[in-house]
């Protein structure tokens, strides 16, 4: 069983995005039958059936065992991941493509690139499952407050620099048995929490930083 895994075939996409089918894979996070499911999620065991089938069909579940109860084989399956990602390859003629926008201050090009990696990463998940082997990635995530819009804006020129500087000490230009990486860095906003509600009733909101 997968963390995550990335979905590209349309189908497959559309039968995970169904409400019923999304709860099912939840709840197939440890294997299950169809008579289990049923008392889960409030549905007949016939209906539960049929979206298990879909689901199969399109890879996002997998038989675990069969076991036998009397004149009745009863299936056991479960999802083929802990988690899933639709991949942009799913809206192929419409995703977003990277080369239209190269803006690094455009948050359109910021999304194009976010789409491709999980595009790209998620074939090399699939490839490195199939191989049996370990991908190597590296991700930093974290927050920042700034005091001020030019504070932003150096902090954002200082880091382009410094990531600038690192790419032409290590690359290596055209050099034998050499694995090319992509690396991308991201800033932006964090999203704004909602209000809050005091006991005594108050409203008490997280600050803002613009």
């Amino acid at each position: 069983m997968l963390d995550i895994e990335v979905i590209e075939d349309p189908a497959a996409a559309e039968a995970s995005l169904d409400p019923i089918r999304t709860r099912i894979l939840r709840e197939l996070a440890e294997p299950g039958s169809a008579t289990q499911l049923a008392a889960k999620v409030g549905l007949p065991r016939q209906k539960v059936n049929y979206h298990l089938k879909a689901l199969e069909r399109h890879g996002l579940v997998e038989l675990v065992e069969e076991r036998r109860k009397g004149n009745v084989t009863e299936r056991v399956l479960q999802a083929t991941a802990a988690s899933y990602l639709i991949s942009p390859v799913a809206l192929a003629s419409v995703a977003p493509d990277p080369h239209r926008f190269a803006d690094r201050f455009s948050a359109f090009w910021l999304l194009a690139l976010a789409g491709r990696m999980v595009q790209e990463v998620g074939k090399l998940i699939a490839g490195a499952a199939a191989a049996r082997q370990k991908l190597a990635t590296f991700a930093i995530d974290g927050e920042i407050t700034f005091r001020t819009a030019a504070d932003r804006a150096a902090f954002a020129e200082e880091l382009g620099v410094a990531v600038t500087r690192l790419v032409d000490k290590y690359h290596d230009d055209g050099g034998p048995g050499g694995r090319k990486h992509r690396i991308v860095v991201a800033l932006h906003p964090a999203l704004k929490q909602p209000s809050k509600t005091t006991p005594s009733g108050e409203t008490e909101k997280e600050q803002d930083n613009d």
